[in-house]
């Protein structure tokens, strides 16, 4: 799953970039309907998959699809009243969007907040969104605003107005509150390894970096329909693997704990005692394992000697110590005998656990 994951947010990522909701003339429809499908289609994974942090998570992914669907009506609108209508619902998931981002982040990475920071946030994103949603009412956001079809596709022709640089103030204040919350995850050790925080940090500014980038050199394409799909892929993928290391987590505890226990003659004891932390980095290593090293290891706990494992695999010598280098340092093992004993000790907890 998370390997599919890290595909998926590479190829995109090729294809992504953020910038101010309607700024640029489009003439793809059907990309942005495609995306909106797409959005769609991550909205329900969400609802089956995501169980912690679950609200700010459907806020994030319904945002996303809010957003897709706006770009989409906007590209086909027919008439000025129809595409203010579009860029406002474009607007209204943008605006959401950075807000459900920062809670999903203080949730993985397991920072304390006050109670009512998201009622402030939310009266916050609300009167950002009536400012941006106020062009053919008011003049404060955009000056004028006039209807054009530029090669086929609809779009809004701006002069902004006084106000209108209170969106990027509002989305600069996200993104360094974002940034912040993932340092002092970090500092604090809530993060479980450095490539958690940077894939956060990336989560964070692709969309930033994106945006003004296109502020300078202009493109054909709106890509916050594509870039808003990375960022909740990011932290969909994070919260995955989290979610997977708390379980692990947890195993390590009830191994702990189950120390005081007897052992059986169904189980008996291990040569070896293993603290928690041990088991801890091997069950996490198991996660990390490429196919040959996982090939390799479950030929080990098969007890197949080595000129076994080199006939099955067709593999020299000096390739299999090779991989028993990778293979050692990412269970945390010193020998393929620390690694069945390891591995034994585990399986007679696990058994004992669920026997009882």
């Amino acid at each position: 799953m998370k390997r599919f994951l890290v595909c998926i947010v590479a190829t995109l990522f090729l294809l992504s970039g953020c910038s101010a909701v309607g700024d640029k003339n489009v003439g793809l429809s059907v990309v942005y309907g495609v995306a909106a499908v797409l959005s769609l289609l991550l909205l329900v994974a969400c609802l089956v998959f995501v169980r912690k942090n679950r609200l700010w998570f459907i806020i994030l992914f319904s945002s996303v699809l809010v957003v897709n669907v706006g770009y989409t009506l906007l590209s086909v609108s027919t008439s000025l009243e129809m595409a203010l209508w579009a860029n406002r619902l474009s607007y209204l998931g943008s605006v959401f969007l950075p807000f459900s981002m920062l809670m999903i982040l203080l949730g993985v990475t397991n920072t304390p907040y006050r109670k009512r920071l998201p009622w402030v946030l939310f009266a916050l994103s609300v009167v950002i969104f009536l400012i941006a949603a106020s062009p053919g009412i008011l003049t404060v956001y955009y000056k004028e605003v006039f209807f054009a079809v530029v090669d086929g596709a609809s779009t809004l022709v701006k002069v902004y107005g006084p106000l209108h640089p209170l969106f990027l103030v509002y989305l600069l204040g996200y993104f360094a509150s974002m940034i912040g919350v993932i340092v002092h995850g970090w500092i604090k050790k809530t993060l479980d390894t450095l490539s958690h925080a940077v894939i956060l940090v990336i989560a964070v500014f692709v969309n930033l970096g994106m945006w003004f980038l296109e502020q300078l050199v202009p493109f054909d394409f709106e890509f916050l329909s594509i870039s808003y799909i990375i960022s909740e892929l990011f932290l969909l993928g994070v919260h995955l693997v989290m979610k997977e290391h708390q379980r692990l987590r947890e195993l390590v505890r009830q191994v702990e704990s189950s120390k005081s226990t007897e052992p059986t003659a169904e189980t008996p004891p291990s040569t070896q005692s293993f603290p928690p932390e041990r088991m801890e980095v091997f069950l996490m290593g198991l996660d990390q394992l490429t196919p040959t090293e996982k090939e390799i290891c479950n030929a080990y706990l098969a007890r197949l000697t080595t000129k076994e494992i080199m006939a099955r695999m067709n593999i020299k010598e000096t390739t299999l110590k090779y991989h028993n280098r990778n293979l050692y340092g990412k269970l945390g093992v010193s020998s393929r005998k620390e690694l069945l004993e390891l591995h034994k000790q585990i399986q007679s907890v696990k058994s004992n656990l669920q026997q009882s």
